[in-house]
């Protein structure tokens, strides 16, 4: 098979953001289109608490709430794993 034949699996990575997409119809919107562009939804990681992006901090209750929801918008292979990045390689899933 040539190299221009190959298909590849293309995944998401997205970060949770206050006022930008911290709702289940954003991200479940977002799920959609990336899955019709042949895109999987992989990971919805919540924001690191670095200096100057607080006003993008959605709290872990809010993310759980809003995790919660999008789970009954989107069948199961479109929901991204909600994780926190532990740092190097590791991510944590947060529910």
């Amino acid at each position: 098979m040539s190299e221009s034949l190959k298909t590849h699996t293309l995944l998401n990575q997205s970060v949770l953001l206050k006022d930008v997409n911290d709702s289940a119809k954003v991200l479940s919107e977002l799920s959609n289109k990336l899955f019709e562009s042949n895109i999987l939804p992989y990971y919805v990681h919540l924001l690191d608490k670095v200096s100057g992006a607080e006003r993008f901090l959605v709290t872990d209750k809010r993310a759980k709430e809003i995790y919660k929801t999008l789970q009954t918008l989107l069948p199961g292979y479109l929901v991204p794993r909600m994780v926190r990045d532990e740092g190097g390689d590791s991510k944590r899933l947060v529910l």
